[in-house]
């Protein structure tokens, strides 16, 4: 008898205990987005890291009496916001290499010359986010412009997308460049009229630059991520995926896993050109769908980047008819790198700009699948950016994911015409055609080629305008998004996308309680101001990890 009731009181106490763990945060305006429909609820009950219940505090209170209240003052609560294509440690190097985005020429160089006087001797001179683009010539410039700061290290600043970059006399003569250097297959060495370089690398050439450069340490890659953790975090982003990582970086991963130093998610994919490629493969993925690292994803980069005229086109481009960008592949060895993945059970997502690249990737996934259903990998384009219409259909008929960023189309909106013509653009930054056959877009930023911050994605999305409000009718405006398919494209489809909508994407019973607070509602509010909302607390597995300073 005794023992009966003290397992009772036990049991009880242990009941107790339970119940008075759950966390019940209300008075708010909660929006997620299910297969379905777009919800809305005021309060959620969360314990051990999970999402109990949502609904209104009078059935949740009931449900839960014991229950921990949070008021969230009448705040907005979204899930955790995914960005479904960054790059991590770029955007945790920031702060120690020098940022050029937004400058004009003469306001690049004036950084350059300030920004060396902090340098140590012999140190190397790194940045990027310089855009020729929106410059008054929109030229090149060149390695003289910077060899006339008179500057004695070695320069070598990446272009804002990443796929060509700018270097001094002193950084070329280091690399080993000169007038009888070969070009690399996929690349380009810019030259002046005498055959000299120029200065200017464009995509596969930039690795005879990137040889030459001493690589972060190990030490350093730990502190880059870790400040690419805060930072994704203070912006509402719950979770990352990686768009390209070395072996190097892949193991610093793994021992900030281990450390149980992951403060959000992270979903690395693999990089084709990493060191022992083919045994990580073997090797097979790493973590679960619920662990903080997980990768069972591959990246590859078919072609280049519009603004560096790299992106594989099927046409020449309008401003410059004699050349239609560049495969960084030849097409049999993409085709192999891609079979080789796949026959090791790896989602294969692949890098594809211009019409070219996009058309050549659709035919080896078409390729692969008719060898065998890849329906099961969720296979993805990255960025999609320019398809030719008639191959627009072919991601439904493929199961594809069309993993864009659309703050690409606001950025780009100016050039893309001057690039591809009118005609052409029918098929760029299409989301609205994509998502009416069924296609899931997985909605991203890019960074740092972009802004990290996601609320930058949402109000592109939604307005097809720049963070000025031009154009002000909104640029190709019928490929916006609803704000509901943005959310999504921000969450669910972003989940799905790494094999992960059954523990994240939205807040549906038996999930991560992954959430974030902002200070405005952004199906309220004029769409203009989307980008001007601010996160104001973000938390994973029911634990605040962010809260904006007051």
């Amino acid at each position: 008898m005794r023992l009966a009731q003290a397992l009772a009181a036990a049991l009880l106490a242990a009941t107790s205990f339970s119940t008075q763990a759950v966390t019940l945060i209300h008075n708010f305006s909660g929006y997620q987005t299910t297969e379905k429909a777009l919800i809305q609820f005021s309060a959620m009950a969360f314990d051990q890291g999970k999402v109990l219940a949502t609904g209104s505090i009078k059935d949740l209170a009931h449900k839960y009496p014991h229950a921990e209240k949070v008021d969230a003052k009448g705040k907005t609560l979204l899930p955790g916001l995914i960005d479904a294509h960054g790059h991590m440690l770029g955007l945790g190097q920031l702060n120690t290499v020098l940022d050029l985005r937004d400058q004009s020429l003469q306001g690049a160089l004036n950084a350059i010359k300030d920004h060396a006087q902090g340098l140590d001797p012999n140190e190397w001179l790194l940045g990027r986010g310089w855009n020729q683009v929106t410059w008054p010539d929109r030229r090149f410039p060149t390695s003289a412009q910077l060899d006339a700061l008179e500057i004695d290290h070695p320069i070598w600043l990446r272009r804002v997308d990443g796929h060509a970059g700018w270097a001094n006399s002193k950084a070329l003569q280091l690399a080993g460049i000169d007038k009888n250097t070969q070009v690399p297959e996929g690349g380009e060495i810019v030259r002046d009229t005498h055959g000299n370089p120029s200065g200017i690398l464009v995509d596969n050439a930039m690795d005879l630059m990137q040889k030459a450069i001493p690589s972060p340490t190990l030490a350093q890659e730990k502190k880059s991520l870790q400040n690419a953790f805060r930072t994704a975090l203070s912006l509402g982003l719950t979770s990352v995926h990686d768009a390209g990582i070395t072996e190097k970086t892949l193991n610093v991963y793994r021992e900030l896993a281990r450390q149980k130093a992951i403060p959000m998610r992270v979903y690395p994919m693999l990089s084709v050109d990493s060191h022992n490629y083919t045994k990580l493969l073997n090797a097979g993925h790493i973590g679960s769908p619920s662990e903080r690292l997980y990768m069972r994803s591959i990246k590859l980069s078919a072609d280049g980047a519009l603004g560096s005229r790299g992106a594989a086109l099927l046409e020449p481009y309008h401003d410059r008819p004699k050349e239609k960008g560049l495969l960084l592949y030849p097409e049999d060895k993409m085709l192999t790198l891609l079979k080789l993945a796949t026959d090791n059970n790896f989602q294969v997502n692949v890098h594809a700009i211009g019409d070219r690249a996009n058309q050549i990737v659709l035919n080896h996934l078409e390729t692969l699948n008719e060898e065998k259903s890849q329906k099961q990998h969720r296979h993805r384009v990255e960025h999609a950016q320019v398809i030719e219409v008639m191959d627009i259909p072919r991601f439904s008929q493929l199961n594809l994911i069309a993993s864009m960023q659309p703050t690409h189309a606001t950025s780009d909106k100016n050039m893309a015409g001057d690039r591809l013509g009118e005609k052409r653009l029918i098929g760029a930054y299409a989301w609205q055609t994509l998502l009416d056959q069924g296609t899931p877009i997985a909605a991203g930023s890019d960074f740092p080629v972009e802004p990290a911050n996601p609320m930058f994605g949402l109000h592109a999305a939604v307005t097809r305008r720049d963070r000025q409000g031009k154009p002000s009718e909104g640029w190709r405006i019928e490929e916006a998004m609803t704000p509901e398919q943005a959310l999504r494209a921000f969450t669910l489809d972003a989940a799905y996308a790494s094999h992960q909508e059954k523990v994240i994407g939205n807040l549906q019973p038996g999930k991560f309680a992954d959430f974030i607070l902002l200070d405005k509602n952004i199906f309220e509010i004029d769409p203009q101001e989307i980008w001007q909302v601010q996160v104001l607390e973000t938390w994973v597995a029911g634990k605040r990890v962010y809260r904006k300073p007051l």
